[in-house]
């Protein structure tokens, strides 16, 4: 049986999430937490209360208390979502072998750095941790952040829950198939039924749709996987952003970190820069492997990067992805034209309980970065809304677009659907968050988060 987490049993009752975000034993706080952020990339572990102040981005941290209340007459009749995995292990061993094998060199030379002597043992330790829960598997923190989140869901709708144990309503769970989104799913699911043990029956077992959940990989993705592989503006593109004098002084600190200076310079610029980025991967990954720690406090990874040296890794880190994944280049759609699958199914599902020929309550999908960064930009949603030129490429001074505010580790994009006589509401939730829809979407009223569903389909071009 899924384990019922204290967060869960809180999120039960007040709802109130205001707890300090998970990672924060690796960047020192909540309040450097914030600063460091963006340096986490994707990498980022869940914070449903991140305040985001950054103009043009996602939305700011939210209180239960503040969700708008459905007009009058209006109650829940369906909910559904699409969610990332939660935290994970590094997906295999080369960085911490790559950078080990480095020091085990330095070490027997002689040539560390004090803060480097205490390196070597600390990355073998987080290691033998990844290795330990699998590499590409749900950590500790992982499976408390899914649960968590079905948690709070379950409290933000009590009456529809309660609604679908009245009726019998079905759940419907599916995922990419890959292990990681599948035991998200389960975790998922497991916490919904811990909430209401009445649900349990009306659970179906997670199913497997990769042409839905995993379509960077399906046979909808082969112009994607071309684009990726062939398209020389893409390569020229990145090669010009990671190949800046600025790439190699950040590798150069990093190393001089841990290596004396005439060690570092033993090593060639393109083996320097391998070695870095191999230093700032497991910095990244660090914080979702929090719970393995020693005590539980914390890698202590930030240690070995100074922030301008951890902030410019990361931000190359949200280059490849911005133009790998996300709106990319102004002139294409290669990037996220095949997330139409994904919204599809989330229109077909709505209009599925509006004409009264599907029986589920709640639909609940489980997927990877690779398709929550696509579908934001596919549906326009904030920090996803600008696409770049070749004149004016990527950065963080031009563009909102972050890594770790469209897509960490944990992410989720939510509709819930309310009715009255006949007539459709949506609300969206954007990581727990209420978020209005593109602009070209009116809503019920002004300020409001509700969207006649009719008008959903209006503006995404489904009428």
């Amino acid at each position: 049986m899924n384990r019922v987490t204290p967060a869960l049993a809180t999120a039960l009752g007040a709802l109130v999430l205001t707890a300090l975000p998970a990672h924060a034993a690796d960047t020192g706080g909540s309040g450097t937490h914030l600063a460091h952020r963006d340096s986490y990339g994707t990498k980022a572990t869940y914070s449903p209360t991140l305040e985001s102040a950054r103009a043009g981005g996602p939305p700011s941290g939210q209180s239960a208390r503040s969700y708008q209340r459905p007009p009058a007459g209006f109650t829940p009749v369906f909910t559904e979502n699409v969610s990332r995995h939660g935290s994970r292990s590094a997906t295999d061993g080369e960085d911490a072998d790559l950078i080990l094998a480095l020091w085990e060199k330095a070490e027997a030379a002689g040539r560390l750095t004090g803060k480097g002597e205490g390196f070597g043992p600390e990355v073998r330790a987080l290691q033998a941790a990844m290795a330990k829960v699998g590499y590409g598997n749900l950590s500790g923190l992982g499976k408390e952040e899914i649960q968590d989140t079905a948690a709070r869901t379950a409290a933000r709708l009590p009456s529809l829950f309660a609604g679908i144990a009245r009726d019998g309503e079905k759940i419907d769970v599916v995922s990419s198939g890959q292990g990681r989104a599948t035991d998200s799913a389960d975790l998922y699911a497991g916490a919904l039924a811990d909430a209401d043990p009445a649900l349990k029956p009306l659970i179906g077992a997670t199913r497997t749709d990769k042409d839905l959940l995993y379509f960077h990989k399906a046979d909808g993705g082969a112009a994607y996987r071309d684009y990726l592989a062939n398209d020389q503006r893409l390569a020229d593109t990145l090669a010009k952003i990671t190949d800046q004098p600025k790439t190699h002084q950040a590798a150069t600190g990093v190393l001089r970190r841990l290596f004396k200076a005439d060690f570092v310079a033993g090593i060639s610029g393109a083996d320097q820069v391998a070695a870095a980025q191999a230093v700032y991967n497991l910095y990244a990954i660090a914080p979702a492997m929090s719970e393995e720690s020693p005590g539980g406090k914390g890698w202590g990874m930030q240690r070995y990067l100074s922030t301008s040296d951890a902030a410019w890794f990361g931000y190359l880190s949200d280059a490849e992805d911005f133009y790998e994944k996300g709106p990319g280049f102004a002139d294409s759609d290669i990037t996220y034209k095949m997330a139409d699958v994904l919204l599809d199914d989330f229109f077909r599902q709505v209009e599925a309980k509006r004409s009264g020929t599907g029986n589920l309550g709640a639909e609940l999908r489980f997927t990877h970065a690779e398709e929550i960064i696509p579908l934001a930009a596919l549906m326009g949603l904030p920090g996803s809304t600008k696409p770049v030129t070749e004149a004016r490429p990527y950065t963080y001074a031009s563009n909102p677009w972050r890594g770790a505010d469209v897509a960490p580790l944990g992410s989720n994009i939510q509709w819930d659907v309310y009715e009255k006589n006949g007539r459709f509401l949506v609300r969206m939730l954007y990581n727990e968050q209420e978020t209005s829809f593109k602009a070209a979407c009116t809503p019920m009223a002004k300020g409001s988060k509700f969207y006649d569903l009719d008008e959903l389909e209006r503006c995404f071009g489904r009428s």
